[in-house]
């Protein structure tokens, strides 16, 4: 996971949510709805985390997402070598 002060589940959750809105470009048109769905879940989670009481800003959400994509390509890379 991410070592950088965010919480785990908070972590997996921004993780979850990358993946999905991956799936959600090449998606099948019955899936559409179904991912979306998941999105709006993730996106509850992650916005009312415990982690972000008091102090929440549009600064410390761009850090979870900018830490959570640098360390998926750093294991994306890690399994091709």
């Amino acid at each position: 996971m991410v070592n950088s002060g965010f919480p785990d589940d908070l972590v997996r959750d921004q993780h979850a949510w990358n993946h999905t809105y991956q799936r959600l470009v090449t998606c099948r048109p019955e899936e559409y709805t179904v991912l979306r769905r998941r999105l709006l879940h993730l996106s509850c989670r992650i916005a009312y985390h415990p982690h972000w009481a008091g102090h929440r800003s549009a600064a410390s959400w761009a850090e979870l997402r900018h830490d959570t994509r640098r360390h998926e390509v750093a294991q994306r890379l890690a399994r091709a070598v």
